[in-house]
């Protein structure tokens, strides 16, 4: 679990992965108290458009500010239309998320070159993470933890209880756009590591487990993470460990992953056959504290 980590590649992979694994598990918890699932796995491919785009333009330095980009004006669009009341959550979701694969698909046909390059859009580069890729998720994760922290009671008010959170004053609408922009500034920071398939895996998986074994939103938060985390690290040092000893090539985002749901079986049945968890578990609602 530690020697595989002497070497620079795997440190750079490894710090990555702590990095997002622990952030993913953070905004997890709430794409998970808000049903946001759907939202999320929509945004992971209306980032598509903006990969090529960025692709096309910088070559593999322009795909984090391409999806950057769709990532943003997914978000917008999507909290412009849900004000609407003739247009439902899941209808703005599937219209945004048809349109922008539609676009990126049209885009790629009228291009040459890139099926080898944007292999990495679906599956993720672990192992060729660059010192700037990880300046860049660095900063995400600045940014996002920072709105967290000083917007963590308007969004628990609104995010648990949304007309009590306008009775008090919070603007409920401007607080979804800040929500829909963390869980999109997750998912790009999460592309180039672990592709558009396995980063939906990062934010509900971790989330969920934790959900499992507590009730209270200040142990969830903080286990999440830490799973998240933890599935980083296993999962990279598993697939560096099986494919150089036992002769067997294992994909690093999908070991990751493949981690991550390891664990949430474990908490499953733990939470069902450990007394005390079980007790403490028993279809309580999430509380705030």
């Amino acid at each position: 679990m530690i020697e595989p980590f002497t070497l620079p590649f795997m440190q750079r992979a490894l710090i990555e992965l702590l990095i997002l694994g622990a952030l993913a598990g953070t905004v997890g918890v709430l794409v998970l108290l808000r049903r946001m699932a759907f939202m999320t796995d929509a945004l992971t491919h209306t980032v598509f458009p903006g990969v090529v785009l960025g692709f096309d333009l910088a070559g593999q330095d322009g795909i984090f500010w391409g999806a950057l980009v769709a990532a943003a004006l997914t978000a917008v669009l999507l909290t412009a239309l849900t004000r609407h009341r003739a247009v439902s959550s899941d209808t703005a979701l599937a219209v945004l998320l048809t349109t922008f694969f539609a676009l990126g698909v049209v885009i790629v046909s009228r291009r040459s070159g890139y099926t080898a390059d944007l292999t990495a859009f679906l599956f993720g580069r672990i192992l060729t993470v660059a010192p700037a890729q990880l300046a860049q998720t660095g900063w995400v994760a600045a940014l996002v933890i920072g709105t967290l922290a000083v917007l963590r009671r308007p969004l628990l008010a609104a995010t648990f209880d949304p007309e009590g959170a306008r009775a008090a004053g919070y603007r409920v609408d401007v607080l979804d756009l800040v929500v829909n922009l963390l869980v999109a500034l997750v998912v790009v920071a999460s592309v180039r590591a672990v592709g558009t398939i396995l980063v939906i895996a990062l934010l509900i998986v971790p989330a969920a487990a934790a959900r499992i074994l507590s009730a209270r939103l200040a142990l969830i938060i903080p286990v999440a993470a830490a799973l998240g985390a933890l599935a980083g690290w296993a999962g990279l040092a598993i697939s560096y460990d099986a494919s150089l000893h036992h002769g067997l090539r294992l994909a690093s985002g999908g070991t990751v992953v493949l981690t991550l749901v390891a664990f949430y079986a474990v908490a499953l049945v733990t939470a069902k056959t450990v007394p005390a968890l079980r007790s403490l578990r028993r279809r309580a609602p999430v509380r705030a504290s």
